[in-house]
């Protein structure tokens, strides 16, 4: 975990701020009306969120050195690579919720920006302990650890990733069982109800908290300066609905991608575990991330082939 100190003025916050705002009224003004994606500009989106992810890297590293970028990238790929257990979600929330294609970028949306707030508090909360209290990196790395075991020996379950939730909410909040287009309430026989578009996005940012408690923790074995977490959070976020459309299909073959996530959360874990001890390289940390990755989705696609051969 990088402990060196990182003088962020307040015009760098600024500017990063002005970045997210520009690319999220961009977002909104494509999908205005509306409008969804084809999977083809999904991919095209994909890159877009990706290079401009990268290009702040780049500025990064001009402005704060090269290892604040290392940081950055290795921050960015970590989150990047978590989220993929909530394109599993997404995948399940609108399946099982009927939610059209048309309407799921709002709730995508939706959950951009509360993933900016819990995010925000969570990456607040982490530091300010980490500041205050040392001994907590130890105790962030085991639950890393653990969370990395637990993550590697389950496979993606739709009904434990929803937990309670979903029942919960049914049970709780007055809905029509009918989607209205793009609104989250409607009124029917002289009662203002949730429709099902709500309820998505409430299951979605709730679950969002919970797989914040296991990415901030792993970004905070990167670096504790809070600049390179959050932003790094942040790009990685904006990025997800994209990323959802172009991989929706894909994401289900991945039957080993389970344990790459595992091993990225066993790893940071480690890192945090050992940091009084061992310093580990910051292009030795990304390579391992990028390793964990690639090493899970080649096995993933050569079982998948191999059994639509046999089939």
């Amino acid at each position: 975990m990088s402990s060196a100190p990182l003088d962020v003025p307040t015009w760098a916050w600024l500017l990063f701020a002005g970045i997210v705002v520009g690319s999220l009224a961009l977002d909104l003004w494509v999908h205005r009306g509306g409008r969804g994606l084809s999977r083809k500009q999904a991919i095209v989106w994909s890159i877009a969120w990706i290079s401009v992810a990268l290009l702040f890297a780049l500025w990064v590293g001009v402005t704060f050195g090269p290892n604040a970028a290392l940081d950055y990238v290795t921050a960015y790929a970590i989150e990047k690579s978590l989220s993929v257990d909530n394109l599993f979600l997404f995948i399940v929330i609108f399946g099982r919720l009927k939610i059209p294609e048309a309407e799921q970028h709002r709730v995508a949306n939706g959950r951009i920006l509360g993933a900016f707030a819990t995010r925000g508090a969570f990456i607040a909360a982490g530091t300010a302990l980490l500041a205050a209290w040392h001994p907590v990196v130890y105790a962030l790395g085991a639950l890393l650890v653990y969370a990395g075991i637990k993550t590697a020996r389950e496979p993606f379950d739709a009904d434990a990733g929803e937990g309670r939730i979903l029942p919960f909410l049914r049970r709780h909040l007055p809905l029509t069982a009918r989607n209205h287009g793009h609104h989250f309430f409607v009124v029917e026989g002289g009662r203002r109800l949730a429709t099902p578009l709500l309820l998505a996005l409430l299951v979605i940012e709730i679950t969002d908290v919970v797989f914040a408690v296991d990415s901030i923790p792993a970004a905070l074995a990167v670096t504790d300066v809070p600049f390179i977490v959050y932003s790094s959070n942040v790009f990685a976020v904006l990025g997800l609905r994209a990323l959802y459309l172009v991989l929706a299909r894909a994401l289900m073959g991945l039957k080993y991608l389970r344990y790459g996530l595992g091993g990225i959360l066993a790893f940071a874990g480690l890192k945090m575990l050992t940091s009084a001890f061992i310093s580990i390289p910051h292009v030795a940390s990304l390579l391992v991330i990028v390793a964990f990755m690639v090493g899970a989705i080649l096995p993933s696609v050569i079982a998948r082939r191999r059994a639509a051969a046999a089939s």
